[in-house]
């Protein structure tokens, strides 16, 4: 890969990073005080732990993932309407639940470039989403 494509990639990822992460907290925090529930809260945290561990078979030793960022040159940071229209907790739970599986393929597919080892524990962890989500939703 040329570097320039490297930066592309790295940003890719970063971004998904974030926003699983970001997704995963707020599930948790779904589970955590809005059910009362400490088994599925304790695997959201969990997971969200892994994902920090998985960041670091990405990210270059002294940069990390970071330095691709470039929040002034996105072209998609626009306000969506739809991300601001929620009428209950279900409907909180589940956006977050997508925006978690949907990053989580992104990882899958990207970090193939990386390190096949991360892009299987994306899945992975993707697949104990879905689960994780028929659960807490069973409970809503």
């Amino acid at each position: 890969m040329r570097s320039i494509d490297n930066i592309k990639v790295f940003r890719v990822i970063d971004a998904n990073f974030n926003r699983t992460k970001e997704a995963l907290r707020v599930c948790e925090d779904v589970s955590r005080f809005v059910l009362d529930n400490k088994k599925e809260t304790a695997q959201y945290r969990r997971l969200r732990h892994e994902i920090e561990d998985l960041r670091s078979l990405l990210e270059k030793k002294k940069k990390g993932l970071a330095h691709a960022r470039n929040i002034q040159m996105d072209v998609g940071k626009k306000d969506v309407p739809a991300e601001f229209k929620r009428c209950n907790v279900y409907d909180i739970f589940y956006a977050n639940s997508q925006r978690i599986k949907e990053s989580l393929r992104v990882l899958e597919e990207f970090s193939k470039l990386l390190n096949t080892k991360a892009a299987g524990q994306c899945k992975r962890i993707r697949y104990q989403i879905y689960a994780l989500e028929q659960k807490i939703s069973e409970q809503l």
